[in-house]
């Protein structure tokens, strides 16, 4: 049995679609996790001032 160059050169093709495949996956992946974060972030923020101006507490302070 002889291996030809066609038969290494279409075996690598295959090799790097599947690795594009692969790569292309993970980066939309990512790509939602990403926006996901962002998006528990921003409520969080959000979430988080308007416990604070609820619940402002006012000190004053005077000088003798």
């Amino acid at each position: 049995m002889t291996v030809s160059r066609d038969d290494i050169e279409r075996k690598a093709q295959e090799l790097v679609g599947a690795v594009d495949q692969t790569a292309e996956s993970v980066k939309n992946g990512a790509i939602v996790i990403a926006i996901a974060a962002g998006v528990v972030v921003a409520a969080a923020f959000i979430m988080g001032r308007r416990r604070g101006s609820r619940n402002k507490t006012v000190v004053e302070v005077y000088k003798v």
